[in-house]
């Protein structure tokens, strides 16, 4: 990380705050490479189960209207 720091601040760095484009390669293959190993982990158990359960429930939500009344106005008049 210091290196980029100190590659950044020297004179090859374009205007303020910009980064040369062997800058944002460089963080570009540390993020892949950090999103790789997060991927590799997978889906735990748990949340394949939750996910599985959702799809089963269909893509409609079941939402039980308690007072009865279809206006948005949540029981305020």
């Amino acid at each position: 990380m210091k290196d980029l720091k100190s590659q950044a601040s020297k004179s090859t760095t374009p205007g303020k705050g910009g980064l040369t484009p062997e800058i944002q390669s460089r963080i570009g293959h540390q993020l892949r490479a950090m999103y790789d190993d997060v991927v590799r982990q997978g889906v735990p158990d748990r949340f394949a189960e939750l996910i599985k359960k959702l799809d089963a429930q269909g893509a409609t939500p079941h939402v039980e209207n308690e007072g009865g009344s279809n206006d948005n106005n949540n029981g305020r008049d």
